[in-house]
């Protein structure tokens, strides 16, 4: 029993240290829990997505991939060129979708091409190529606009007829493209989920009852016990004044999330996600298995670019702003921070994991300014600390892959000398 719990702990100690980090932060910055369900209703809209587009690569042994803000980047390069041209709304924002995809195809395979040249550092070399290619893009926004390449309007160059303008606001154009077309209550998606689990659960629960074992059933009625949790909840909140009464949620932003959720679940079900897991697993026995290891690996950071490129402009039709030479930069720092506070490792990593570490981890954004505020009188305090927190866990969780790897090397090296 302790061994046990003490497995889980270790496992575990990254989540549960920013579990109480978030208590913490909400009780020191006093701020009312309807302010903060709001802002993290609208953040974890916003960013899932993107740290959604990770998982693939860390199953396929590929590491966390740094190399999504390429694929950001190829989502503003069109978004900026679109705009210029007068796209707005929905279409507008499909058209984005659409043309971005064999550009970050394009930008996943020579990733995906260099990563294989260098096996086993793929991480910081995804990095490197992130940087590269923020200079070739810096050079097309600040010189070949306007000069070499046309732009639909010339309000977004810069005066002098060169090089794109610093920000651009997307208000009248893609803001709230795909948020304003639907949206329904918290309570009222709260049923409706409830209800929806509920009756799933238990008809998977009905089909699989005659061979499932004790500790799978307990699981099963866990899982029916969680789905009439969230609809009794609806219904309380929807029968009782409160706040969360009037927060909206945009039914379509949840769809494209769920939709890429199902996608990372339903991938690892076929044949090319058991040939990602293999060779995330040992490239020699793939190989030997009769798997294209080099083909597997290129795929998995083509497909995590061109989610990172979606993902990317889900972000900013939210955000409402473009920040040319900026949105970018920081976008693989915060989504990989975030999938590692949920639970996740360098080679494991799920969509459950993903979830939670972009609940746990834009609710420490959201309240540490104020917690920073109250207890040290200085709310830039609360930033530095939130900055320092996305690239520590970074630090701590790489350091305790290389720990683990080193000492399983160090018990097989034991057991080979007896």
């Amino acid at each position: 029993m302790k061994t046990k719990t003490r497995d889980l702990l270790t496992k575990n100690i990254v989540t549960i240290v920013f579990v109480i980090l978030c208590i913490l932060g909400i009780i020191a910055s006093q701020q009312p829990l309807p302010f903060i369900f709001k802002e993290l209703l609208t953040r974890v809209g916003r960013n899932t997505f993107l740290v959604l587009a990770l998982i693939i690569p860390v199953i396929a042994g590929m590491g966390l991939n740094f190399g999504i803000t390429i694929g950001a980047m190829a989502a503003q390069i069109v978004m900026i060129f679109a705009i210029s041209y007068g796209a707005t709304g929905f279409g507008g924002f499909m058209l984005c979708m659409v043309l971005s995809t064999p550009i970050a195809a394009l930008f996943g395979y020579l990733t995906g091409v260099v990563l294989n040249k260098t096996i086993g550092q793929e991480m910081i070399t995804s990095m490197i190529l992130g940087f590269f290619a923020n200079g070739l893009y810096q050079l097309l926004f600040l010189f070949l606009v306007g000069t070499v390449l046309p732009i639909g309007n010339e309000m977004y160059l810069i005066p002098g007829g060169v090089g794109v303008v610093n920000t651009i606001d997307l208000k009248g154009n893609l803001m709230y493209a795909l948020d304003d077309l639907w949206s329904l209550k918290v309570p009222t998606v709260l049923i409706i989920a409830g209800a929806i689990c509920t009756a799933l659960l238990v008809w998977m629960q009905m089909k699989n009852k005659a061979t499932q074992t004790k500790d799978q059933k307990k699981a099963s009625y866990a899982r029916i016990g969680m789905g009439l949790s969230l609809l009794v909840v609806g219904l309380v909140l929807n029968f009782t004044t409160n706040m969360y009464r009037f927060f909206d949620v945009p039914m379509i932003t949840a769809l494209f999330i769920i939709l890429i959720a199902v996608f990372n679940i339903a991938i690892f079900k076929t044949k090319m996600g058991h040939d990602f897991r293999t060779v995330g697993q040992d490239k020699h026995i793939a190989h030997v298995s009769g798997v294209n290891v080099e083909k597997r690996r290129v795929l998995s950071i083509v497909i995590s670019t061109v989610l990172a490129a979606w993902g990317q402009i889900i972000f900013l039709q939210n955000l409402g702003t473009l920040n040319t030479y900026g949105s970018h930069v920081q976008i693989s720092t915060f989504a990989i921070a975030a999938l590692l506070i949920g639970g996740a490792s360098v080679t494991k990593a799920t969509v459950g994991q993903a979830v939670l570490g972009v609940i746990l981890f834009h609710t420490l954004f959201i309240v540490s300014p104020m917690a920073g505020k109250n207890l040290f009188g200085n709310a830039q305090v609360g930033e530095y600390f939130r900055t320092f927190i996305a690239y520590g866990v970074i630090g701590l969780s790489l350091g305790l892959h290389a720990w683990k790897t080193f000492a399983a090397q160090q018990r097989k090296d034991k057991i080979d000398l007896e």
